[in-house]
Parts: structure tokens; sequence; C-alpha cells
């Protein structure tokens, strides 16, 4: 039998540097943003609905002028319902994070056009939301 160390129940995808320690001295994890778009995006792929990466912001070109790209607010991942063809936006956050008022307004106005607009903390709660939306 192979006795489970700590490292290895952490699994390889956690860098060891992230991990915080409590006063008993368990590891504690903090989820980033990052974590649940890396999830959110594994789990669209795994349910085949097709869905990509909505970047938004700015960077300097090599003359040093402001470029910038994508739409300020818009979700973190754009994607198409694929029974009825719907838009589906879905902005993600890290548990805990709540949306800006200008992120709000733009799931607001898709799901008023007849898309289906959400925020989520996790795989779970997007496949609530997607649920209640009949997507899947």
């Amino acid at each position: 039998m192979i006795k489970m160390t700590q490292e290895s129940k952490m699994g390889e995808y956690m860098n060891r540097s992230r991990h915080k320690k409590e006063q008993e001295g368990a590891p504690v994890f903090k989820v980033r943003e990052a974590d649940v778009l890396r999830a959110v995006s594994q789990w669209l792929a795994l349910k085949r609905i097709p869905h990509w990466r909505q970047n938004s912001g700015a960077l300097k070109n090599a003359h040093g002028q402001l470029v910038r790209f994508g739409k300020k607010d818009s979700a973190d991942f754009t994607g198409i319902d694929p029974k009825t063809g719907r838009r589906l936006e879905i902005e993600c956050k890290a548990p805990g994070e709540k949306l800006r008022e200008s992120q709000r307004q733009f799931l607001d106005m898709i799901n008023r056009c007849c898309g289906v607009g959400v925020c989520v903390h996790s795989v779970e709660e997007l496949e609530e939301r997607l649920k209640e939306a009949g997507i899947i």
C-alpha cells in the first residue's frame, strides 16, 4: 500500500509556494481567479460547449503607444449554447469576489437580449447556472 504524504495530497497542479499554513499547520490554498478560469474552460470543453476566452485591457507597443484590446467589462468567456445557438457569457471570479457594477450591467444586457450571462466562482456554480438556463 502506498502511503500518501501531504505533498502528494496537494496534487501536481498546486504550486507549493502558494499555500499558507493555518495555526494547526494544515496547508490552506487560496483559490485564485486564474484557477477558476482554467477549471471553467476545461469543464466547458468536456461538456462540448463552444467557447473562447475574451481578454481585454491595454499594452504598450514597440513605439510606447498604448494599444487597447477587447471590450471593457466584457465577460471572461464567450460561448454558444449548442442546443439553441444563444449567446453565452461567463464572468469568473475568485471565491468571495464580487462583480463591478459595469460588469453586472454587461451581463444584464446579455440576459435582456435573450442570451445567458452569468458570474461564477466555481465549476459547480457554473453547472447550476447552466442547468437553470436549460443549456445542460
